[in-house]
């Protein structure tokens, strides 16, 4: 069996005795506040972050810088047969053609994979390749069968507010009037990779309803699904418990946002994660 390397960033939310323990190699974005820049999950926690988004108005997110890459194919061309690199959303962040650029200018043996999201739906789509790797399956059968989770994935989010979706870019400065004018919650769906508006609904409990609505159409093929927040973990098993009361027999995760999510989506959003068809042999 070829050795094969997994290259991921620190969207995908691994477990890091995980990735040890499977050679997955996680490099970390940069978070910005004040002009001093972090690590994500390395030099800085989710709740410290927060902490520095309520000090400081100046705060962004950067991709890894390319060099970073660049070192690390050096190194796992010189170790292993392949690597796979799997990345957060390429709509949404530069990290993924940057990482590609970089195993080129290494001269590594690299296959490239657009997650067209990240968090749980990156994190299981990397766990399910480890395991079909495990299997037996070839780089091209395993980049096939992640593309089909992709197919398969829903991802949706409930912003608590759309202040820092418009500081990122991620809506208009006309949707984010409108809301504080009328009180609108947005229901925001991945599709593609990229955010789109979903619903535009009066009152917060309306919203979250229909976010049910949409799970319940898809609890026959389904056998987990995440709740994420960010700094937000009191309505988070509201929801769980909700969802438990809707259909008690789908697992639930509560997984808080890495801090990146939860500057671009802002502090208090929730959202719901699941995969149709979720590969059987890892339940």
């Amino acid at each position: 069996m070829k050795s094969i390397a997994w290259v991921t960033d620190s969207t995908s939310t691994l477990n890091p005795d995980f990735a040890k323990d499977n050679h997955v190699y996680i490099i970390p974005l940069r978070l910005i506040a004040d002009n001093e820049c972090f690590k994500e999950n390395v030099e800085i926690t989710a709740e410290q972050f927060y902490e520095k988004m309520r000090q400081h108005e100046r705060v962004c997110s950067s991709q890894p810088p390319i060099g970073e890459f660049i070192e690390l194919y050096e190194s796992l061309k010189e170790k292993y047969d392949h690597i796979i690199a799997i990345h957060c959303s390429s709509e949404l962040s530069g990290t993924f053609n940057t990482s590609m650029q970089a195993a080129e200018i290494a001269g590594a043996p690299v296959t490239g994979i657009d997650s067209k999201a990240g968090a749980y739906p990156l994190r299981e789509m990397i766990m399910s390749g480890v395991h079909w790797q495990q299997m037996g399956c070839t780089v091209k059968e395993i980049k096939e069968r992640i593309e089909q989770m992709i197919l398969n994935m829903s991802f949706y989010m409930l912003p608590a507010s759309l202040t820092q979706l418009h500081r990122s870019g991620r809506v208009s400065g006309s949707q984010l009037v409108l809301s504080q004018l009328l009180r609108i919650h947005l229901l925001l769906r991945f599709d593609g990779g990229k955010v789109y508006v979903e619903e535009k609904i009066r009152t917060f409990k309306k919203t979250k309803q229909k976010l049910l609505d949409i799970l319940k159409k898809d609890v026959e093929l389904i056998k987990d699904v995440c709740i994420m927040h960010a700094n937000n973990a009191e309505e988070a098993r509201k929801l769980d418990e909700e969802i438990k009361d809707m259909a008690p027999a789908l697992r639930t995760e509560i997984m808080p946002f890495i801090p990146v999510a939860g500057l671009h989506a802002g502090e208090g959003t929730l959202a719901l994660a699941w995969i149709r068809n979720h590969p059987a042999a890892l339940t």
